[in-house]
Order: structure tokens, then C-alpha cells, then sequence
């Protein structure tokens, strides 16, 4: 949202839009309420390994000291906690990405209809012990509408939600622009957070920081930037997937072999572990753990400076993508769990065709392209975040650039070093970074709009919303949502996708697995999801 994340995963990192944003990796102290207090133990267990399991100690690959706040972050640690501690009026199943009630009692009657209404579970709460209100629902909408809020959430909403209102007490409307039905999966993308809470002053700076205050199974009890945040079980939660851990400790461990160490051998006191690097996968089997995989939108993406010279030539962008040995790299870094990117789009999406334009490893043409351009001699500063797997990759890069005469240098740093750089609109080159939208959902006009769009934050770091090519891509993605025929959608993207890569300012080098590792004979009911982070919510202690 990569994470965000930590690499909008997604990069899977937050988006860093406020002032407070860049004290994000402040301890939280006396900002959070009291609900979001109490222990600050890194090592809670369970008990030794003896007995039911009654606290979950989990790691995660990518730091949580990015934006917690649920309308803005895309950071893979927030957004993975936030689906524990927040509700939407449906929410989706982290596999299928089937909605399903949450706060709302039951699917909207007609998906195709202009009208959604909605009602509100009987007894709700949220953590302070407040009832969850219409009132609450009709706040959260209204600021990711809020045409004056550059918030993340507005993107996979703006487009086709014209308003929400209150009906009464325990019902809201939500008016459509037009017949939209993929906005059902994505309501679980708006999370309801109390009013009461977050209308004060500075509320979305403390929210930023990791202020968490929801309706959902588990409420946020302790939140160390950089080391770990934990939760306990929402004893007043009447929804529908409860709580089966009276605690959780997630730890955020970027670097892998510390990672690694935590859920393997005869002193590990972890249960489950995302992000697994792919030298150790047969290692954690042999110890006893369960390990899969998933692929999807996971990617390893150049985003291009096109306000510096020469990256406002495309050929100069072309030329650095055909450059790249992606076979090398997926050989090497990869050790075989990746493909070379032949659409913004892995080949598992729906929506998925070849473009037109593939970037095959070519050095020649590379050379040609920038002959072409009237580039010699270019020196590349290569900014990159320190996700593990994307830090592997780096040495290809820069061998590969070598290769034809680009003096590379590469510079990875912590992914909130990065985002913070580009955010206060430093100037830079090329950022190398990992991306993976499915954490949001996957339809493939959400993934596309997550990337680009006139208002969209990438196309800020990229300097190119103002382009002509840029203008006509956005045309042609607005007419894709609007078309109600699923078909002509379907081929309307495809068609504007093309056009997303021959421009290549922010487009995939590779398409990555990520692994999961978990312990079966403490937890059960884990599926292994290919985006990051963890889903628990129908996770069971393993019987004894």
C-alpha cells in the first residue's frame, strides 16, 4: 500500500504525506491513548513451547516504523496489522480477495446498482469502548474523498464513489459515480476508525506514528518503532472472525539471517516468519517448519527521475531495462523463484497479456537506444531500499549497467531513508525498490492506480504526470474504469498497459515469489500469501 517495504510492498513502505511522518520512527509514548499502551517486552513467548498457545511471536521482514495510518499507508507491516485491528463495511479473504461482511451486516443486494446501503453490526465497538456509528463510517469516507487530503486510499476510491451519507444512527448510503462492482473488495481498503479520536488535533499525525484504534479481533497494546508492536484479543468483539490468540508479538527484522534465527532451531521463539529468504527454505523444512510460497504482483521496480537528465528520454529508460541480465538475477539472487517481467501485470493476474513491449535481456539494443539518444559517458547513482532480496539483486544491476558503458553506483539505504528523500522531493536519479499491490487487492485497475494517475504520488516522484504521453495514459485509464462490459475492461487495460511500459518510468524488472515459514505443531489454518506480511485472523493454535 510496500511495503510497503520494508520495500507499496506494495514498495510496501507508508506514505509519508505529513510533517509527523518524518518522526515516524519516534517511540510512541505519551501520543498514543491508552488503549495503545502497555507492555514494551520483545520477547513475550508461550510459555516455553508447553501448553495451548496463547501468544503468537511472529516475524516480519519489513520494519514498522512507516505510516500506520489506514488511508495512506502502504507500509507491509502496517497494512498486515491493521487488517487485525481495523474493520471495513466488508472485508476480504486474504487469499481469495472474496468480500465478505464485517462491520456492514450483508453484501450490498445489487452490485450493479448506484445505491449500496449498509448496515452496522449490532454491538459494535471500538477498542476505547465506544460504539462504532454511521457517524464513524461517513468521517473515514469523507477524508479519503476530500478532494483538499492527498491520502493513498483516494486513488482506488475517487474514481467511482461520489459520496457516503448517514441515514440514521446504524445505516449508511454509499452513492456510485456509475456501476462499479470491483468496489466491493476494495471497502476493505477503508478501514472505519472512531471519530471521536481522530477528528482531534494532530490525531492523523499520531495515527502516522502508530496510534491504532479499531473495531476489529485485536487491539494494538504496546508499538516500538524498529522493534516490534504487540496485541492482545479484543475481549468485546462480536464479529465474524475472532480471535484465537490472546496475544500476539510481531517483531519487525529486516536483515535475513537474524530473521531466520528467530524462527529456526532449538531456540527459536518465533511460530511464523514471512519474507523467507530462498537459501534457507530447505534448511526450515529439515528443522521441521512448513514453508510455501506464493506468487503474484511481487516485483523488484525502477522508478525514474524523468525531471533529470537524460530519464526524461524514454530511450534512455528503454535502454536501462533491455540492459538488465534478468536471467542472472533470477538465477543468482532469486536462486530460481522469480520470472522476468513481461507486463506491469504477473502472468497470474486475470487481467494478464504479454505487452508490447518486453524488455528481453538485450545489451546491443541498450547501446543503440542510448547511440540513439546522444547519451555517452552516463554515470547512474542506483538509490535503493534494503529489503534483503532486493539488496541480492543489486550487484546484476550494476553489472549489467556496466556492461554498456554506465558507470553505476549503487546506494541502498533504509526504505524510510528512501521514501523520505523523495517525498521532501530531493533530487535522484533511479530508485530500485520492491512493490507488490496485491496487499491492496488485485483486480487489475486498483494495481494500475496504486502506480499512476495525475494526483498519484509515484507520478509526483517521477516527475511525469505533467507529460503528454502521461495525459493520454490517464485518459485511457478512466475510460477503462468506467466501462461497465467486464470484457472491454479487461482488454481496455491490457491496451493502456502496453503504453505503460514502452514509456517505462515506473514498470517491473522481475516478478518474485515470497515464501512463508510457520511452525505446524504450534499454529494451524495458515495460508502462505503472495504479498507480504501475515493474515491470522482464522489461524488456530495447533492442539496439543
Amino acid at each position: 500500500m510496500r511495503n510497503v517495504t520494508d520495500g507499496p510492498a506494495l514498495h510496501r513502505r507508508s506514505f509519508l504525506q505529513y510533517s509527523g511522518a518524518i518522526g515516524a520512527a519516534a517511540v510512541i509514548t505519551s501520543t498514543l491513548s491508552a488503549c495503545s499502551s502497555g507492555p514494551k517486552s520483545t520477547n513475550e513467548t508461550d510459555g516455553g513451547g508447553k501448553g495451548a498457545l496463547e501468544t503468537l511471536t511472529a516475524v516480519i521482514g519489513y520494519g514498522n516504523d512507516g505510516s500506520w495510518d489506514p488511508t495512506q499507508t502502504a507500509s507491509a507491516f502496517a497494512v498486515a496489522a491493521n487488517h487485525h485491528i481495523y474493520e471495513g463495511l466488508l472485508d476480504t479473504d486474504p487469499i481469495t480477495r472474496e468480500p465478505y461482511p464485517a462491520l456492514g451486516t450483508e453484501m450490498p443486494k445489487d452490485l450493479n446498482s448506484t445505491s449500496w446501503k449498509f448496515t452496522l453490526r449490532e454491538g459494535a465497538k471500538f477498542h476505547d469502548g465506544q460504539p462504532v456509528t454511521a457517524d464513524d463510517v461517513v468521517f473515514v469516507f469523507d477524508r479519503i474523498l476530500d478532494p483538499d487530503t492527498q491520502t493513498l486510499a483516494k486513488g482506488f476510491f475517487a474514481s467511482w464513489l461520489q459520496e457516503v451519507k448517514k441515514i440514521d444512527a446504524k445505516t449508511v448510503e454509499l452513492v456510485l459515480k456509475f456501476p462499479f462492482p470491483d468496489g466491493a473488495a476494495r471497502l476493505t481498503l477503508a478501514k472505519i476508525m472512531p471519530k471521536h479520536v481522530f477528528s482531534k488535533p494532530g490525531a492523523w499525525e499520531d495515527a502516522i506514528k502508530g496510534k491504532a484504534i479499531g473495531s476489529g479481533p485485536y487491539r494494538q497494546t504496546s508499538h516500538q518503532p524498529k522493534t516490534n508492536t504487540t496485541f492482545e484479543a479484543f475481549a468485546d468483539y462480536n464479529g465474524p472472525r475472532k480471535p484465537n490468540f490472546k496475544k500476539m508479538n510481531w517483531f519487525t527484522i529486516v536483515d535475513a539471517a537474524p530473521r531466520v534465527a528467530k524462527i529456526s532451531g532449538a531456540s527459536a521463539d518465533a511460530q511464523i516468519a514471512d519474507n523467507i529468504p530462498y537459501a534457507n527454505i530447505e534448511q526450515l523444512k529439515k528443522g521441521g517448519l512448513t514453508v510455501e510460497g506464493g506468487a503474484g504482483m511481487n516485483n523488484l521496480f525502477l522508478l525514474f527521475n524523468t525531471g533529470h537528465e537524460p530519464f526524461g528520454d524514454v530511450r534512455v529508460r528503454q535502454a536501462l531495462h533491455y540492459a538488465i541480465d534478468t536471467d542472472k538475477m533470477i538465477e543468482a539472487a532469486l536462486k530460481g523463484h522469480g520470472k522476468a517481467s513481461t507486463s506491469f501485470l504477473d502472468e497470474g493476474n486475470p487481467a494478464y497479456r504479454p505487452a508490447k513491449t518486453v524488455y528481453g535481456y538485450d545489451p546491443d539494443k541498450a547501446k543503440a537506444l542510448l547511440k540513439e539518444a546522444g547519451v555517452s559517458g552516463l554515470k547512474v547513482s542506483l538509490m535503493s531500499v534494503n529489503v534483503s532480496w532486493i539488496v541480492d539483486c543489486l550487484p546484476t544491476i550494476k553489472a549489467s549497467w556496466d556492461a554498456i558503458g554506465v558507470e553505476t553506483t549503487l546506494e541502498p539505504q533504509e526504505t524510510t531513508a528512501v521514501f523520505t528523500k523523495l517525498d521532501q522531493k530531493r533530487d535522484y536519479q533511479i530508485v530500485a525498490a520492491a512493490s507488490n499491490p496485491n496487499q491492496l487487492g488485485i483486480d487489475a485497475d486498483l494495481i494500475m492506480h496504486y502506480n499512476y494517475g495525475p494526483q498519484n504520488l509515484w507520478m509526483g516522484y517521477a516527475r511525469w504526470a505533467g507529460n503528454s504521453e502521461a495525459k493520454r495514459l490517464f485518459k485511457l485509464m478512466d475510460q477503462a474504469t468506467r466501462e461497465p462490459d467486464p470484457a472491454k475492461k479487461k482488454t481496455m487495460v491490457q491496451d493502456y498497459i502496453d503504453l505503460v511500459a514502452e514509456q517505462a518510468v515506473l514498470y517491473p524488472v522481475v516478478h518474485n515469489e515470497l515464501v512463508t515459514a510457520w511452525n505446524p505443531k504450534r499454529i494451524t489454518g495458515i495460508r502462505a500469501q503472495p504479498y507480504p506480511g501475515i493474515n491470522v485472523l482464522q489461524a488456530k493454535p495447533a492442539a496439543n
